[in-house]
């Protein structure tokens, strides 16, 4: 395992603060200026205030309210380069930024986003809540198949250029899920979302919650976390 991510919580942070920061990070690893010879990539942890970002292959009309109205609920909007549609972001939600050089891990963008996802379902077995993916559409779901019951959990919207990642997943711990009322997830009309809260029927650790999907995201990338 010599592979190594740096990592760092951000707390609660606005969003355009830690889009920059991400950005300032991946242009140093674009340029190849990294702290370390053997760093592979950064992982950041983050909560946003409410926030709703749409990526660039994404539709205005899955943004069901206008931005006055956003305001009046504390919540802000923006268009990004990410790819995906529209998602919301907001307390109690598990935000990870990996900015990765793919090269170092020798993945692809598919593989990449395939392990996120594994990260993320491995770590909700911890607790029992059985979760896998919908063939089509890039995400970790609770009953895929069934159009009906389905419902996403975790959102994942990723940029790459020259091998190097930014942007990543949301992942609903705490989510007050009403605010995906103002929008059409992920640009989904039929099916739904939920939380780690919703489905356990009581409000989770957030820190227990990282410390295993660090553990996860570690074994599935083969890569040793640094604080």
């Amino acid at each position: 395992m010599n592979k190594k991510l740096l990592f760092r919580d951000l707390g609660t942070m606005d969003y355009q603060k830690a889009w920059d920061l991400q950005e300032e990070i991946f242009q140093q690893m674009m340029a190849g200026r990294t702290i370390e010879m053997t760093e592979a990539g950064r992982l950041l942890f983050v909560e946003h205030p409410h926030v709703y970002t749409l990526g660039k292959s994404g539709s205005d009309s899955n943004l069901l309210v206008n931005e006055d109205f956003l305001r009046s609920k504390g919540a802000t909007f923006y268009h990004i380069n990410r790819g995906g549609d529209i998602t919301y972001h907001g307390p109690g939600q598990l935000v990870g930024y990996p900015i990765l050089n793919l090269e170092r891990f020798g993945l692809g963008l598919r593989d990449y986003i395939y392990r996120l996802e594994e990260a993320v379902i491995r770590t909700l077995k911890h607790f029992s809540i059985e979760a896998s993916r919908l063939e089509g559409a890039i995400g970790v779901w609770l009953d895929p198949e069934d159009k009906a019951q389905s419902r996403k959990i975790c959102a994942i919207g990723v940029r790459a250029s020259r091998s190097i990642t930014m942007h990543g997943f949301a992942f609903n711990i705490n989510t007050d899920l009403d605010f995906y009322n103002f929008i059409n997830p992920c640009g989904f009309t039929d099916r739904g979302v939920t939380s780690m809260e919703k489905e356990l029927g009581s409000r989770q650790d957030l820190n227990s919650v990282k410390d295993l999907l660090k553990t996860e995201i570690s074994q599935v990338f083969d890569a040793e976390i640094l604080d």
